[in-house]
C-alpha cells in the first residue's frame, strides 16, 4: 500500500500530506485506536483514511487513488 501511495504523491506535491501508520510502534498504535474510535470498529489494515475518513479498506490501483484525490480537490475548491 505504502508503494502506492508514494507514487500517486509525488504528483501532487506540497499540496498532500500523508503519514504511514505502523501499528507495531507506541505511537502508531495510538494513531490507530483513535481512528478505530472514529471509525466506530477496529480500522482494517492495510487502510488509507483522507480527512480522518476511510477511504480504500485494501490497497487500491494508483488509478484508483488518484481518481479520489482529484475528486476531493475538485470538490473543496
Amino acid at each position: 500500500m505504502t508503494r502506492v501511495v508514494e507514487a500517486v504523491a509525488q504528483e501532487y506535491g506540497g499540496t498532500l500530506l500523508w503519514e504511514k501508520v505502523i501499528t507495531k510502534e507506541l505511537r502508531g498504535a495510538m494513531r490507530c485506536m483513535e481512528l478505530s474510535r472514529a471509525l466506530g470498529r477496529p480500522a482494517p489494515v492495510p487502510s488509507i483514511f483522507i480527512n480522518g475518513v476511510l477511504a480504500f479498506e485494501s490497497t487500491p490501483s494508483v488509478e484508483e487513488l488518484r481518481e479520489r484525490l482529484d475528486q476531493l480537490l475538485a470538490n473543496s475548491e
